[in-house]
Order: structure tokens, then sequence, then C-alpha cells
């Protein structure tokens, strides 16, 4: 059976993050932009929503691309796989890129659908850029969404070596792509609000590109408040503590193959 080239790969990469970003943007815009201004109103859902939105996201994501190029859909994943799982180096920087693309065109996608709703709710974009990137709750103490962005995708690829690890107990391939998305859900519902759950330097990087090639004004990167390092910096490095962390506690204590386990 002929497996796709590097393009295909990337290809399949690009989709794959941009249905992430088109699903998760989008709840975030049915979220923010609908609002009548009520005190106390909870629009379409809300963080709930948002939450179940990016998960559902980021299951379909990998659903698409799964076969084709792995659905690494992030590049502290594709990092992590390379530095602990032989994934080739010389595709790292191909496949960030992809990503970094898929993200930036579902971002343009969310934008481009819901033009009026931002004509009418934030004229002068400037005050909507979080429908697409991640902002700090506390800007005044950036160690916190570093720490926060550390520790959620430390959590990510923890649990993702997990399912996907033939000597532990993976996910049926059929189940794999729901199961991530639960765990972005479960990363989501519990540490979602420091610094956005970004997670992933692509899905934030992307959208903030965009975001100021599209004339937000408070987008992270031009507007003076240097935010936009945390969610690339962060995520990087966490995925490998989480990739290490399952490498050294869990998997060296595995035996080589299930088969043998049950033979055991």
């Amino acid at each position: 059976m002929k497996r796709p080239g590097l393009l295909g790969e990337l290809v399949a990469e690009f989709l794959g993050t941009l249905i992430l970003l088109a699903f998760g943007s989008g709840v975030c815009a049915m979220v923010v932009l609908f609002g009548t201004g009520a005190p106390g109103e909870i629009v379409h859902g809300g963080w709930t929503n948002i939450t179940i939105g990016w998960a559902l996201g980021v299951t379909f994501g990998v659903w698409l691309a799964g076969r084709a190029s792995g659905a690494h859909l992030n590049p502290a994943v594709t990092l992590a796989l390379a530095v602990f799982r032989g994934f080739s180096w010389r595709k790292v920087l191909p496949y960030s890129l992809a990503q970094t693309a898929g993200a930036f065109t579902g971002a343009a996608l969310v934008f481009l659908n819901y033009r009026p709703a931002f004509a009418k709710t934030d004229p002068l974009l400037e005050r909507t850029a979080g429908i697409f990137t991640t902002f700090p709750a506390f800007p005044s103490w950036p160690s916190a969404g570093l720490v926060d962005q550390i520790l959620g995708t430390a959590l990510l690829l923890l649990l993702v070596f997990a399912v996907t690890d033939e000597r532990n107990q993976p996910a049926g391939a059929n189940l794999t792509p729901v199961i991530i998305g639960l765990i972005v859900l479960a990363i989501g519902c519990s540490f979602g609000s420091l610094h956005g759950y970004a997670i992933n330097p692509a899905r934030d990087f992307g959208p903030r590109l965009f975001t100021v090639l599209a004339g937000f004004r408070n987008n992270g990167l031009t507007d003076g408040s240097g935010v936009w390092w945390v969610p690339i910096a962060g995520p990087l490095a966490g995925g490998l503590v989480g990739a290490a962390v399952y490498e050294v506690a869990i998997r060296r204590h595995l035996p080589l193959s299930r088969e043998a386990d049950v033979g055991s």
C-alpha cells in the first residue's frame, strides 16, 4: 500500500489544523459576538460550549489527518515525537509550518464567515482578537501564563503518548481521535483560563499572524503587550516534559509487546 509522500503529509497537517481552528475559533465567535450585554448573560453555552467546540475540532482534525500524516496538528507534538519516538527531524519544520498555515487559514475562514458580526460588535477590531488567539488573564504576571502552558501541554503529551503507545493500552484506531479530543476537553475545563489553553504553538501563532494582517489592534504581537511568545515557548517546553515523564515513568516499565505481557 502506497504511503503518502511528504507533500501529502503536509497537506493533511494543513487541513487537520484548519479544521481544528475552524471549529475552535468558530465556537469562540458564537460566544463572543452574539451577546446582548445583559448582566450575567451566558451566550450560546459560554465556556462550556467553548471547551466542547475546541475538543470536537481536535477530534475531527485528528480523524481527517490521522492516516495520512499521523495528525500531529501541533508543533509541540511533532517535536516530542522527534525527540522520543524517532520521527524524522527533517520533517519537524515542514510539519510545523503546515500546521501554522492551516491554523492561519482556519482563522481567516471564521473571520470571513462572521464578518457582519464583527462589524456590529467590534467595528474597529479593538477587543475581539481573543476569538482567534490567546491572552493572559493576568498580564502583569507573565510567569503564570507560562507555567499554565507548560503544565497544560505536559498533560496533553503525557496522555497522548499513553493512548497511542502500542505497548500500553492503546485506543483502537477509530477511538483515538475521540480520546484525544476528550483529553483536550479536560484540559480546557481544568486549565483553560490563565492563558486560554493554547497548548499548541501553531494553533496560537497562526491565528495571531492573521489578526495582525486583518487589522486587529489587540493582537499580542504588534500592540506592545509582548504576550505572543508564551503560547509558543510554554507548549514546546511542556510537551517535552510530558513526553519525558511518560517515557521514564511508564514506558520503560512496559513489556516490549502486549503479546509478551499476555503470555507472561
